[in-house]
């Protein structure tokens, strides 16, 4: 009995202690979050300020809401960013703030699409307009950080150096030889001949058709990227094209001599030039704002009063079943979102805001039907981010008017399977053997055993109404006849400057074209921005995500770069059904 009372109390005390330290966690959580709350409450902008604008996180669609997100746990340090719709409000409010005399660009190389980097260059090219001075410094310059800073008054460079203008570049990685090699056989069934998601489990190069499409929108992209640094800098596009071509820029000084650069410095030297520039002395501290902490400074400016609302659903990642958070779509929250939105009366148009490389067909169709019930009572307009291809334009064909970037990659309509047959892997390599009894001739379709051919017409079946649903919808949606959708379809991709020539997409503009159009649409002149999907809770989502933030933080310090390789192929193990997915992950460094 007496080593049962220690026992007891031994447990007992094990769980005071436990619960102690639970609460010190929390109230340490706490401190911490009305001292980041304090401190960014307390942000005030000085005069003859410059703010810092310097890209080294990946630039997400909205800012997390989430408080908990900027405190170091643990010693686990996490990224302090905000998302696009805060970078493109507080360079805007920085225009008219007599307090900011200027922007410091300090950009090696950004984390987002073309599209997205697209619209942070025009802001910046809006705030030109007020007079005010851009400075761009790096020591390197990848493709995207140069096509950023090319929009600055002056950009400087270490002397020692470098930019990155070679011109672009596409690989693609295929693993049929790897599967082979596993005893694994891809059973494709798909529609489309462009549809080129399934080449790197069946061949080991490039067909014809996908370099034929690879080519286009690649050159169609680096085309604007030339023309658009080229008015920038003052250089003619053939010029650009034979400095990248025979690649000239080499060194530090080949910048400067290619006028891809205005000049040579460290970076004393340029804090020095910033201090003069903005009427700081020199013995002095330069006044300076990071966008991070001048973003609450552009929501303080917000001044909307008006009752009418515009709704912005933002819909960004693959899509899937389910709720969905900021990083996938899932089709039951983004149409709550779009239902919520249709149903409120205050609401008087709606900006869908796409970044998708699509997914589940079955998901697309389910938001589909909800835009397309929305258009039905008010106006509801597209804006598409870096990627709305395959079931990301799925999503986006009901709308009433579709808005792109130059860039943005989009279009890829086509339908795809992907069955393993595993048998020999799991016979040969493995030693496992199934066996079993069925009810039904069709029961049992598996990975353990090769598809049949009668197995095989069914599914191409089901994949050819899919297909022929898909591009009816688009016909219907973009007024075009199906035959027409088909024949610019076939997993097809295209930059938006080619979808605006095709009929797939209406005008090329941003997030804010897209929110005056609609605006414009509901013949309302006064309206406050509402979000979609509402973000989640602060304190749930710590609960939810602590764990996975430990696993995301010690993973990405062990792969680095190859970070993105490793979330491609959790993607590809969680993929089910019948998938409208554009083929690529496209970026360009």
């Amino acid at each position: 009995m007496k080593e049962f009372f220690k026992f007891v109390f031994a447990s007992m005390l094990g769980f005071i202690l436990s619960i102690f330290v639970m609460v010190i966690l929390i109230v340490v959580l706490i401190i911490g979050i009305v001292s980041t709350a304090s401190n960014e409450a307390k942000v005030s902008v000085d005069k003859n300020s410059i703010l810092h604008l310097s890209l080294d996180y990946p630039v997400t669609e909205r800012t997390s809401k989430n408080p908990f997100e900027n405190i170091d746990v643990l010693g686990f340090e996490t990224e302090k960013n905000i998302g696009l719709n805060d970078i493109l409000a507080s360079i805007k409010t920085a225009k008219t703030d007599e307090n900011i005399k200027g922007i410091y660009l300090d950009v090696a190389s950004i984390q987002s699409g073309f599209a997205t980097i697209e619209e942070i260059r025009n802001a910046l090219i809006d705030f030109k307009k007020s007079g005010k001075f851009i400075i761009a410094y790096s020591e390197v310059y990848t493709k995207g950080a140069y096509y950023l800073a090319s929009v600055a008054d002056k950009v400087y460079l270490n002397p020692e150096g470098m930019i990155d203008f070679r011109g672009f570049s596409s690989e693609i990685t295929f693993f049929k030889g790897a599967l082979d090699k596993l005893g694994i056989e891809a059973q494709v069934i798909k529609v489309g001949t462009y549809k080129s998601a399934v080449e790197p489990f069946i061949l080991d190069k490039m067909s014809e058709a996908n370099r034929k499409q690879v080519t286009s929108f690649l050159g169609s992209m680096y085309e604007h990227y030339l023309q658009k640094i080229g008015e920038s800098r003052r250089i003619s596009r053939d010029s650009l094209f034979t400095i990248a071509d025979n690649a000239l820029v080499r060194s530090a000084k080949d910048a400067v001599k290619y006028r891809l650069a205005d000049g040579l410095k460290y970076k004393d030297e340029i804090l020095s030039e910033l201090k003069n520039l903005s009427g700081i002395a020199q013995k002095k501290d330069l006044n300076s704002v990071s966008i991070a902490d001048y973003a609450s400074v552009a929501h303080d400016n917000k001044t909307e009063r008006s009752s009418n609302r515009i709704a912005v659903i933002y819909a960004v990642g693959e899509i899937m079943s389910g709720q969905g958070d900021d990083t996938y779509i899932g089709s039951e929250g983004i149409s709550q979102a779009i239902r919520k939105a249709r149903l409120d009366d205050k609401i008087k148009a709606v900006v869908f805001r796409i970044n998708s490389p699509g997914g589940s067909a079955l998901a697309s169709d389910v938001i589909w039907r909800e835009v397309e019930l929305t258009k039905k009572v008010k106006p509801i307009i597209v804006s598409m981010g870096d990627v709305a291809a395959s079931g990301g334009y799925y999503i986006a064909c009901a709308a009433d008017s579709i808005f792109a970037q130059p860039n943005t990659i989009t279009g890829s309509i086509g339908i795809f399977s992907v069955i393993p047959n595993m048998q020999k892997f799991f016979n040969n390599k493995l030693g496992i053997t199934f066996d079993g009894v069925k009810t039904g001739k069709f029961a049992d379709i598996s990975i353990t055993r090769p598809l049949r051919e009668d197995e095989k017409m069914i599914i191409q079946t089901e994949t050819n109404q899919i297909y022929a649903n898909f591009t009816q919808k688009v016909a219907n949606g973009r007024g075009k006849t199906a035959a027409f959708i088909d024949s610019i379809g076939q997993g097809r991709v295209w930059t938006g400057a080619e979808a605006i020539k095709i009929g797939l997409v209406d005008r090329l503009g941003n997030i804010n074209d897209a929110i005056h159009s609609a605006a414009k649409k509901a013949k309302i002149k006064e309206y406050k921005i509402v979000e979609y999907p509402a973000q989640k809770d602060p304190f749930k989502e710590l609960f939810d995500s602590s764990g996975d933030r430990i696993r995301t933080y010690f993973t990405k310090q062990e792969l680095g770069e190859n970070y993105t390789y490793y979330q491609q192929l959790k993607s590809v193990l969680k993929t089910t059904g019948t998938q409208a997915r554009m083929p690529y992950n496209v970026v360009i460094k």
